[in-house]
């Protein structure tokens, strides 16, 4: 289960991660299933993602939320 950060926003697997934890159950917005992990990949969010960070392999579906994105060929 994966908890958020009722301070910043942040998601976390462990709310000891988090500065102010809250239980809220993640959904994944791309296939709907419920009490999602924060490393939850589905078939349906993999072909969203366009972009990967050339300094980190973060992936995402804009370069906007990368530092250093490159375009998934």
């Amino acid at each position: 289960m994966a908890h958020t950060c009722k301070t910043c926003g942040a998601m976390a697997d462990d709310p000891g991660h988090l500065c102010n934890p809250t239980q809220e159950k993640i959904s994944c917005s791309y296939c709907n299933q419920s009490d999602v992990g924060t490393n939850h990949i589905c078939k349906e969010k993999m072909a969203a993602m366009k972009y990967s960070c050339q300094s980190c392999g973060r992936v995402a579906p804009d370069a906007s939320g990368l530092c250093k994105p490159g375009e998934i060929v």
